[in-house]
Formats: structure tokens, sequence, C-alpha cells
């Protein structure tokens, strides 16, 4: 089933040549039934590769779903065509007002300032507090996790000696978990960050559980027991080619940036990555919105109850 969007927005061609069912506006408000409304807080600077991406793992689910993008005021990213931001974004004051069964924070290249230092900080924190009451599951990616984590849970970050950079081998510590199901017990995903979190840290907030980790890699999937916040460490919506390109961009800038661990064949740049993670990306957010948002969600937003 699709997931509704504007018509113009850019993903849509390219999930549409992806064989990728994606409904639009004009044909969605023909259908009487309610979709799902998700809203996204895109933190990325490369906002069409995100976008597209999120998108992507969404789509594949019996459910419709319709997706709205928010951007932050407070601070006005170099990297995208006004325009697009124009077009497609709301800011948070357009929707404070409003509920959402689900919402999707992403990552963002800040990892390696102090949470207060970041220009969006206290816009970041109004709009994670307005979750508590204003949305029903939300999802924190990478960055995101941890700026979560640290907000909701005093969860502090760490940085590592370097960059945490390639595909690793997880495995799953609760497997009786819907938001596992069908993924193998020795899954893989892509990693990309200067910073992590302690398990030490975690153990000490009772309200959350470890759901899966890595030797390598550490922390992967940790959620709240009343299933309201979910937190991945990693990004597995990655495309097939995103960290070579994030790679080579590093390489170009004259970073001390080492091969993606686990990536290429023989890891040799020269060769294409072979994707292991892809159907594990499709699950996580899958099983999500199918088992913590739509199966749980109240058919009147306005009966979201709030979070303490």
């Amino acid at each position: 089933m699709p997931i509704k969007i504007p018509d113009a927005l850019p993903a849509v061609e390219t999930l549409g040549a992806e064989n990728i069912f994606v409904m639009t506006e004009y044909r969605a408000i023909h259908q009487d039934i309610r979709p799902l409304s998700l809203l996204i807080l895109n933190l990325m600077p490369t906002k069409i590769v995100t976008e597209t991406q999120i998108l992507r793992k969404l789509s594949n689910t019996p459910l419709q779903i319709e997706v709205e993008f928010l951007q932050t005021a407070s601070y006005t990213p170099s990297h995208v065509d006004a325009n697009h931001l124009e077009s497609f974004y709301r800011t948070f004051e357009q929707v404070r007002h409003r509920t959402f069964d689900g919402m999707i924070i992403t990552g963002a290249p800040v990892e390696n300032l102090d949470f207060s230092d970041v220009d969006y900080w206290d816009e970041l924190c109004d709009i994670m507090e307005w979750t508590k009451t204003n949305v029903h599951s939300t999802m924190h990616i990478c960055w995101g996790a941890q700026a979560g984590l640290y907000y909701h849970y005093g969860i502090e970050k760490y940085t590592l000696p370097e960059k945490l950079f390639g595909v690793f081998p997880h495995r799953i510590i609760k497997k009786e978990s819907p938001w596992f199901r069908g993924i193998d017990d020795v899954f893989y995903a892509p990693h990309s960050r200067y910073t992590t979190i302690s398990p030490e840290d975690v153990a000490k907030v009772p309200e959350l559980s470890v759901y899966a980790d890595s030797p390598e890699a550490g922390i992967f999937a940790l959620k709240s027991e009343d299933n309201r916040r979910f937190f991945l460490l990693g990004h597995p919506e990655y495309d097939g080619q995103t960290l070579s390109l994030e790679y080579h961009r590093d390489l170009a800038k004259g970073k001390n940036i080492h091969v993606p661990a686990h990536y290429y064949p023989n890891d040799d740049p020269t060769q294409t990555p072979v994707v292991n993670w892809r159907s594990t990306g499709q699950l996580l957010y899958t099983n999500w919105l199918n088992y913590y948002v739509y199966q749980t969600t109240p058919y009147k937003l306005t009966d979201i109850p709030s979070q303490g």
C-alpha cells in the first residue's frame, strides 16, 4: 500500500521508478479512510537524499501514510534550495497545535558539538517535549537518538577514538519483540558517527530496554517500555552508495578517514559495495509502523495520552 506525499516532491519520481507505490494527494483525498499521520523532522544537510531514503522504508506496508516534513526555524540549512524547504517543509510553530500518529527525528552531522552548542538545540528540546503529548510514537535516528536519550533520560554521549564507520554485524537481544520480527538473529547495519553511548548509563534507566547491539558498534536499538520512544544508533535506511559517498567526500576534504569497515569487497574502495542490510532496514521501519503505531494509536488523534 502507498505512502501519501505531495505530488511535486522530488522523491515521487525516484520511488516511482523503483516500482514503489506512491499515492498522490489528489488520489488519496478520494479514499474514505484515515491514513496514519507521520511527521519527519529532517535535520540532515542532504534533505532530498534523506527524504527519499526514509520514504523508501515507509512505503512497503499495507497502510496509507500521510507524510509531512518539519524543519528548524532557528537554523537555516545551506545545502538545500530554499524553494524546496518552502514548498515541502513546515516549521514547528505551524504544527505545534496538531497531533500525529508517528514522528521520525533524523540524525545530523553535529555529534562533535555539545548538545547545548547546537544552533537549534533549544528548538529541538521544545519539539521533543511536545512529542510527549502530541505524538503517539517517535523514532529517533543516530544523532537524533543520542539527542533524545540525553533530553528524555539524561544519557550522555561519549567521543570515540575514531569515527565508527562501516557496516557491522549485530545480534538481537530480545528475539520475541515484534520490532525485530522477521529479522535474522545476526543482521547488518551501517554506522557513521564519532560518538556513542554507554551500556552502563542505559542500564541505570529502568524505562529503557536494549533490543540489539554489536560487538564493534555497541548499542544499536533501544526503546522505552511504553513503546512511545524508539532509538536507532545506526542508519539502516542508508542506500548502498551512501557510505561510499561519505568516504570519498571526506577524502576530498583531506580528512583522516579510514575505509568503511566490512563494506567494500576485500576492503577495496574500487569495488562496488554489496548491500546486506536492506531487508533489515525495511523491517525495522515496517514493524515499528505496524505494531507500535498503526495497531496502538487512537483513531481520534486528540486522544493520545500524555507521557509523564
